[in-house]
């Protein structure tokens, strides 16, 4: 029998072979005949798997796909399949057509998974899918039997993109009460009808009338993040895409691509360029008093990296610490990002593995929250309807854990949190990371665009 932490990892290992895109044959030696990699293939053409989470009790494997979730055991054996799609659907439908009749043409229509989760309190499975504008099931772990699917009201329709990268969830998990979602979505160019950011109820019931629900919403205040409609004026397909999010302490955070309007040095006209930027939120806050975003990126010899393509948190362990003047314990996030700012379609083979520590992140959002609250600058949010804001002057302390107040947000930072690069690549572009302290030494597993796998 395996440890808890040989299951994970060797979960995790799947993981990146099981996420890594590949574009083109890699020339590979062939494993060793006696051990031999452990593969899974699904069963129908259309069935690109598009996420994957790993039970950390028992080393099941749940593999989210197009029309199906799958259930595996830690050797890719089959051992429950739940179908999700096909059906008659139209992305144009909202609210979709099992609520209220469309007039739009239906068509047989996919069903993409967008987000995987396991709720381990209550046993069962979170997987939202692109069909009805982006409503979600809730799976019982043991058999994949579908024990809710909320979809009578607006705040059960997450979003209408039908990319798998588009939305990330992260659970906020009590002992006493009930739990909550975070969800960060793209919107597709509809900011009217989905929020960005927000935190639902997760009841412990799974058909209860609440699941969903915005954690607080009344006529003035609510908790989630909308983007103004303005903003597309600016940027007609301005959209902020989240690659990774976590929580660590009090705060729930995901880290972004969006574009932006920059000028160039030396140039009166202004240009789009994407730029990576880390999103902070208290998870006890529900208003969103307390949204900050950081840009981040990377530097070395001359050369810019600022297209993130994926990221993990780990902790620090205690050769690492050493050299970087922190804690075993303290919280490091190892980041891939890609050479330059404007391609984030199809980003350039050139890229960095760089790695930043949290607390120093944090710091730089309790300076800039100081800054503003002295009534220096501006808010700085480049998707905000009117970006010169000024900030407001409040008589306040402003410690490490300071959740906002209803003025100066939601804020952003200007200036860019540079991580340290431990290893970069020219040719074959990394696509995926995860990251681990074994016996005091910190470990990456990097994946790559030709389907190889680093360490």
């Amino acid at each position: 029998i395996m440890s808890s932490a040989m299951w994970k990892w060797t979960c995790l290992v799947s993981h990146l072979l099981l996420s890594a895109t590949v574009s083109s044959p890699a020339k590979q030696q062939p494993p060793h005949p006696k051990r031999p990699f452990i593969t899974f293939t699904g069963d129908q053409a259309e069935g690109t798997f598009n996420h994957l989470v790993v039970d950390e009790r028992t080393g099941h494997i749940y593999l989210g796909a197009v029309n199906r979730i799958y259930k595996l055991s830690s050797d890719l054996k089959v051992l429950v399949t739940h179908q999700t799609g096909p059906d008659e659907d139209n992305p144009k439908c909202y609210p979709p057509r099992i609520v209220q009749t469309c007039n739009e043409p239906l068509t047989s229509t996919n069903n993409i998974n967008k987000m995987l989760l396991i709720d381990y309190k209550e046993n069962r499975l979170i997987a939202c899918g692109s069909l009805y504008q982006g409503i979600c099931k809730l799976l019982r772990l043991d058999d994949l039997f579908k024990l809710g699917e909320p979809f009578h009201k607006k705040e059960h329709y997450l979003s209408g993109v039908n990319e798998s990268g588009s939305v990330f969830g992260v659970i906020v998990s009590y002992s006493n009460m009930d739990d909550k979602l975070f969800i960060a979505t793209a919107v597709d160019g509809k900011p009217e009808y989905f929020p960005t950011i927000s935190s639902r109820k997760l009841t412990k019931n799974s058909e209860a009338d609440g699941m969903f629900a915005y954690v607080f919403h009344d006529e003035f205040v609510a908790s989630m993040i909308k983007i103004p409609s303005d903003t597309f004026t600016i940027i007609p397909d301005f959209d902020i895409y989240y690659i990774y999010g976590f929580s660590s302490g009090n705060f729930v955070y995901f880290l972004t691509l969006q574009p932006e309007m920059i000028s160039p040095p030396g140039s009166t006209t202004k240009e789009q360029v994407y730029t990576s930027k880390l999103v902070r939120l208290c998870k006890e806050d529900t208003a969103f008093n307390s949204y900050v975003e950081v840009p981040i990126g990377c530097e070395k010899n001359g050369v810019e990296y600022r297209l993130l393509q994926a990221a993990y948190l780990s902790k620090a362990g205690a050769i690492l610490a050493r050299s970087l003047g922190v804690s075993p314990e303290d919280d490091i996030l190892f980041t891939v990002f890609s050479k330059g700012q404007k391609r984030k379609m199809k980003s350039l083979d050139e890229s960095a593995l760089c790695i930043f520590v949290l607390k120093k992140i944090n710091d730089r959002i309790k300076d800039r929250l100081q800054s503003c609250y002295r009534g220096e600058g501006t808010l700085d949010l480049a998707w905000l309807k009117v970006k010169d804001i000024p900030c407001s002057s409040a008589l306040l302390t402003i410690d490490d854990n300071f959740c906002g107040l209803d003025m100066n947000a939601p804020l952003g930072v200007s200036s860019m949190v540079r991580g340290l690069p431990i290893f970069t690549e020219d040719g074959d572009r990394m696509t995926s990371v995860i990251a681990y302290v074994y016996k005091n030494h910190s470990l990456a597993f990097v994946g790559t665009k030709s389907g190889k796998l680093k360490k």
